[in-house]
């Protein structure tokens, strides 16, 4: 849905018309080399295809990696371009999982630092969980909309947890909406009600596709839309990095990772996802 839009196609263009391949975080390793500084066996996580291979232009090679110089590459995100240098280790799986989601809450946590209160859709989704976490800890109250109530309650990270159908029931007072679900129907709920209490409205996912909608007869503020990679223009520093480890422990608590390997596996996987089978207390780490 966010293909073109986000411009997600245009990482790994396909040679067939009308086909894309599809883009993920993982591992990768280097099976053919004309840069010495990159050399065969060389292994990095990052943006990578769902296939069997792609070609990197590696540019800017330093002590934590590459990036991607390639020229169809040049206008996108750079947070997408950069390949870090990665040994295996045991926490491989879920850094590929977990770690653009978390670094994405450890961001959006920052960004609503001053926030009085903020409620959450799509409250059972890993960012939505990890930046609950952040809040909490930092002393701001929260709220989630969900339709996984019973799990989402047992995490202990949201002091209100509602149905999407009891928007109604939120105390109408300074609020900060994120919507990281996209549904426009649930963020009309949140706005028809909050109204002039809603201090923002911010957009950050588009999970509910069938939900989609205009937002300009909005009351109270316009939504605006969060993209993390433009909070990443400078890179991580250290304190972020910290805090995606302290979320990688805690999420070892209630996240059971399932290892599935082979393309049919890889397709399963994919089907299961799409008809909403794999529970949020469930990751997938796949390999071809």
């Amino acid at each position: 849905m966010l293909g073109d839009r986000l411009r997600y196609w245009t990482f790994f263009p396909s040679v067939e018309a009308g086909w894309g391949r599809v883009p993920a975080w993982g591992f990768a390793r280097a099976v053919e080399t004309r840069c010495a500084q990159v050399p065969e066996a060389t292994r990095v996580f990052g943006y990578v295809p769902m296939g069997g291979d792609f070609v990197v232009t590696a540019r800017h090679v330093d002590e934590r990696g590459l990036r991607d110089g390639s020229a169809h590459r040049g206008k996108l995100p750079a947070a997408y371009n950069a390949y870090r240098w990665a040994e295996p280790g045991s926490l491989d799986d879920a850094r590929m999982v977990l770690q653009p989601l978390f670094i994405t809450a450890v961001l959006l946590a920052r960004s609503l630092a001053r926030s009085s209160r903020v409620v959450l859709s799509s409250a059972s989704s890993k960012t939505a969980l990890g930046t609950a976490y952040l809040l909490g800890r930092a002393g701001i109250e929260v709220a989630g909309l969900t339709a996984s109530a019973d799990f989402v309650s047992t995490l202990g990270v949201y002091d209100e947890v509602l149905g999407y159908d009891a928007v109604g029931k939120l105390e109408r007072r300074a609020t900060t909406f994120v919507d990281l679900a996209g549904s426009a129907s649930v963020r009309a709920a949140v706005h028809q009600h909050l109204r002039e209490t809603l201090e923002a409205s911010v957009v950050v996912g588009a999970t509910h596709v069938d939900a989609g909608g205009g937002t300009g007869t909005l009351p109270g503020p316009q939504p605006t839309f969060f993209f993390a990679p433009d909070h990443l223009r400078g890179g991580l520093d250290a304190e972020a990095l910290t805090t995606f480890r302290e979320l990688l422990d805690w999420s070892a608590g209630w996240l059971e990772l399932e290892r599935r390997d082979g393309p049919e596996a890889v397709v399963t996987a994919w089907n299961d996802v799409v008809i909403g089978r794999v529970p949020p207390t469930t990751g997938l780490s796949l390999a071809l």
